[in-house]
């Protein structure tokens, strides 16, 4: 090993000399010894190559500073492009060692195509292809790789011929040899435009005419659709057309096959609708903000137009989908024409409403459509929309905690009865949003009384639901209630009726230690109480939000705690207390510290 590490380290002595030769390296620096040994040992690390490679390509980047600082810009082929061989190599003895890290391969096309060795590019290309051809974007990138840095459409176009034959129906890779094939043919377009420009004899400069009329992206384009046939497929690539100016023809066609193939596709409704905001308009009218409200209003109501067609050939939820997508969408783009704005919203309010007529309305769409209802002021309309979406989507806790709080926002007095029917529809796991809620109108709208009953309604229905989440959120939230409206007494009578009510959470305990401390004067053996209670439940775990049905066992608690307080004639007296608590006696050892 050490004799070929010494030939590696001896080949780099011209390169060396040559640096110091022309100021741009000390004598000094061009003693620095390289990584050679770390490549040579029986057990390599992929870390050590790249070690390596960013050393040399850091001396690549100072050399470039350096020539830049004394403008020297001579003997690259001796300096430089030793460096980029021998990277180059690394990379090759990496890449064959780890031939899955595929990132490891892209380091090396990166490399290539900023110190320009494109001839490079293509063998790594291709070493990576024969390894992973099972991945698409490799494929494209390789194909693109060719077109753009070594302007080569044949290589391309074969790239993505291959890459067909190991992925026929990759959407993809067809988008992508589509567009490549749009972008050749515009290339040679301008070079026969130059050569007529410039009165050039074309001689053997012949442009096929099928080739300039984009007929070999009609091929790509046939034979995509032939295999995959569907519509958002076919509109990407009536989108990558439209990019070029000289596909009409090909748009055409592609529109011809949109429409007779895929009408039964949403998607297609839509796309052909929102066709109609780009048609030409009068430009007599775009003079003032009324006319371009007045041509945009008419536009709309052609896209309109085509999605009643939609609607009536294709009633699904998708259609109507686009149908309200595309009336909100224009609802939300600012004008300052108050009768364009108000049209929108009856045309949306309208759709809204025959869709969910004919029970094909979203979900999302109903807080939408609340939304405008209240903004509008129209409150009975938005009471009524409120009741039918609940009832629409009865299984949703979204759905429900939107329509509720609407009801409550305008005061209804079916909010009560609409809590308990929720709560007989929704999957009592996912029910404490609506318990939260029903707490938070209780608190807002009732007397303390009904309130307390709303309280341990929840909790008694947490417990016997079987979803300690329920009934553990309530607790805490019912001790908080209780001394905010109670006080300290109506809060400890609340946690010692709860106390023994499992499932029990931390939090519970710390809500009433804290409320003891912040008394005039705390109860020592009421904090031990609670303590002792909470070790009882939770044992030796310290996770925040673990609760137990039963204390931990065989297991010594530990637990400390401090307090001091102002005590009447002045001065500050505290105790610490260092407790043990063993499950199997239910005994409480403390042993107590006075300091003054």
């Amino acid at each position: 090993m050490a004799e070929i590490v010494q030939q590696r380290i001896e080949d780099r002595i011209p390169e060396l000399e040559q640096l110091e030769r022309v100021g741009l390296f000390t004598k000094k620096e061009v003693k620095a010894t390289a990584l050679e040994y770390k490549l040579h040992r029986l057990i390599v690390n992929k870390e050590d190559f790249i070690a390596y490679v960013q050393y040399e390509i850091n001396i690549l980047e100072l050399v470039k500073k350096r020539r830049a600082h004394i403008h020297y810009q001579f003997k690259i082929e001796e300096i430089e492009f030793p460096i980029i061989h021998r990277i180059n190599s690394v990379f090759r003895r990496a890449t064959k060692k780890w031939k899955d890290d595929v990132q490891l391969w892209l380091s090396h096309v990166a490399f290539c195509k900023k110190w320009a060795t494109k001839g490079q590019i293509s063998k790594v290309f291709s070493a990576m292809l024969a390894i992973h051809p099972d991945k698409p974007a490799l494929w494209i990138m390789a194909a693109k790789s060719e077109l753009e840095d070594r302007s080569s459409s044949e290589s391309a176009r074969h790239l993505f011929l291959r890459a067909l034959r190991f992925h026929p129906n990759n959407k993809k890779v067809y988008q992508e040899y589509f567009r490549m094939e749009l972008l050749h043919c515009e290339k040679l377009r301008k070079q026969k435009a130059e050569l007529e420009k410039a009165e050039m004899d074309l001689g053997e400069y012949e442009f096929s005419l099928e080739i300039l009329n984009a007929k070999l992206a009609e091929v790509v384009y046939k034979d995509a659709t032939g295999k995959i046939k569907e519509a958002e497929f076919v509109i990407s690539l009536l989108n990558i057309a439209a990019i070029f100016d000289f596909t009409k023809e090909l748009q055409d066609l592609i529109l011809q096959d949109l429409q007779a193939n895929h009408t039964e596709d949403s998607l297609t409704w839509d796309f052909m609708a929102k066709r109609e905001l780009e048609a030409p308009s009068a430009g007599e009218e775009l003079q003032t903000a009324k006319g371009r409200a007045s041509d945009i209003s008419r536009r709309e109501e052609r896209c309109c137009q085509v999605y009643e067609e939609g609607v009536k050939s294709l009633n699904t939820e998708p259609m109507w989908t686009c149908y309200a997508g595309f009336c909100l969408e224009r609802l939300k783009r600012k004008t300052n024409v108050q009768e364009l704005k108000e049209k929108r919203q009856e045309r949306l309010l309208g759709v809204l409403q025959r869709a969910h007529d004919s029970s094909l309305l979203k979900e999302d769409y109903y807080k939408n459509w609340l939304q405008i209802l209240l903004s509008s002021g129209d409150a009975e309309g938005a009471a009524s929309v409120a009741m039918v979406a609940a009832q629409r989507y009865s299984q949703s806790v979204s759905m429900w905690s939107l329509s509720l709080q609407t009801l409550m926002q305008l005061g209804s007095g079916e909010v009560g009865r609409l809590f308990q029917e929720a709560l007989t529809h929704i999957n009592p796991k996912e029910s404490l949003p609506l318990w939260q809620l029903q707490v938070q109108w209780s608190v807002a709208n009732q007397s303390p009384d009904e309130t307390e009953f709303c309280f341990l309604v929840c909790s008694q229905r947490g417990l016997l639901s079987a979803v300690p989440a329920v009934a553990m959120e309530m607790k805490e939230s019912y001790l908080d209630w209780s001394y905010s409206t109670g006080g300290y007494k109506k809060a400890r009578k609340t946690f010692t009726s709860l106390q023994e009510n499992r499932p029990l959470s931390k939090a519970f305990f710390n809500t009433m230690i804290e409320i003891e401390k912040q008394q005039e004067t705390p109860k020592m053996n009421y904090l031990r109480d609670y303590y002792e209670r909470a070790l009882q439940e939770f044992g030796t775990s310290d996770d925040g939000e673990q609760s137990l049905s039963s204390p931990k066992k065989g297991k010594l608690c530990h637990y400390a705690f401090t307090l001091s307080h102002e005590v009447p004639g002045g001065g500050e007296c505290g105790e610490v207390h260092f407790q043990i608590y063993s499950p199997a006696n239910r005994t409480l050892m403390s042993r107590p510290s006075c300091f003054s």
